[in-house]
């Protein structure tokens, strides 16, 4: 069982509980050579991974520092991760990515915080939870200081506006926002399977579709083609060109949707 182990809590914990299972763990650790003490957390792992009996694989990915370093980081991350590997992501992790989706302007399947690239087994998990358990243990684990960076927006919504949105409903907010994924992932489900039976490229089922599934459809071709998911403001214009409000539009990574004779075709950008 591929589990990844970043050293902290909750990929400690991860590896911690398949052991306890009796399954034969293999922790994989990824060293993005963006801190000093990457190799003194790439040790720490090791570490942990022989304190549980684990098999250890140690990865080592290069990203330059700049703009949408998180995105980049996660993005090297999986590519050399196994397929099936597991993450030690918790609820809190969801609730935190359902807010950094809907900030961004993530639609419906931003709400709902799809995990791709992994299966995610403590997701009904409390991120105290993950950290009691290690302590009880007696298991040292990694703090990241990237986890305290302000210039992170998932740091700023973890550290800042989760607090503040505690104090504000006067309850925690975590439930609330996985009951709310939870919620939109059923509907985008149904959506989905009507979305499927499109023919994204046909800006005639595109413009004659209900919104939300040409949304649905064009997300996921979009995303296919370029690798990265749309934002909602960049499906609506997708409609519009499918709709002849325009001829063309911008995508991510620079590239282009335009309509020649009735067809959507995604076209790379000059730089790619």
């Amino acid at each position: 069982m591929a589990c990844g182990l970043s050293g902290g809590a909750d990929s400690t914990a991860l590896v911690a509980l398949a052991s306890a299972a009796g399954l034969q763990v293999t922790a994989w650790h990824v060293n993005h050579g963006l801190q000093q003490a990457a190799q003194d957390h790439a040790q720490a792992a090791k570490k942990i991974a022989d304190h549980f009996g684990a098999d250890f694989e140690l990865r080592c990915v290069q990203v330059d520092a700049g703009p949408d370093l998180e995105a980049r980081a996660r993005a090297a991350r999986y590519e050399v991760l196994p397929d099936d590997v597991l993450v030690g992501h918790t609820a809190d992790d969801r609730a935190e990515t359902v807010l950094f989706n809907i900030g961004r302007g993530g639609g419906l399947a931003g709400a709902a915080a799809p995990h791709r690239n992994a299966a995610r087994p403590l997701l009904r998990l409390r991120r105290f939870e993950t950290r009691t358990l290690c302590e009880q243990l007696g298991i040292s684990t990694v703090h990241d200081p990237m986890n305290n960076d302000s210039s992170f927006a998932r740091v700023v919504i973890r550290n800042e506006v989760m607090p503040a949105l505690t104090k504000a409903l006067n309850r925690d907010p975590v439930p609330l926002l996985n009951r709310h994924a939870d919620l939109a992932s059923q509907a985008l489900d149904a959506i989905s399977e009507i979305a499927a039976a499109l023919d994204p490229t046909s800006a005639a089922e595109i413009t004659a579709a209900p919104a939300a599934v040409a949304a649905e459809a064009l997300r996921r071709w979009i995303s296919q083609a370029v690798g990265t998911v749309p934002t909602a403001a960049c499906i609506d214009r997708v409609r519009d060109v499918a709709a002849g409000v325009n001829r063309a539009t911008e995508i991510s990574g620079g590239h282009r949707v335009a309509r020649t004779e009735q067809r959507l075709r995604i076209k790379p950008g000059s730089g790619s």
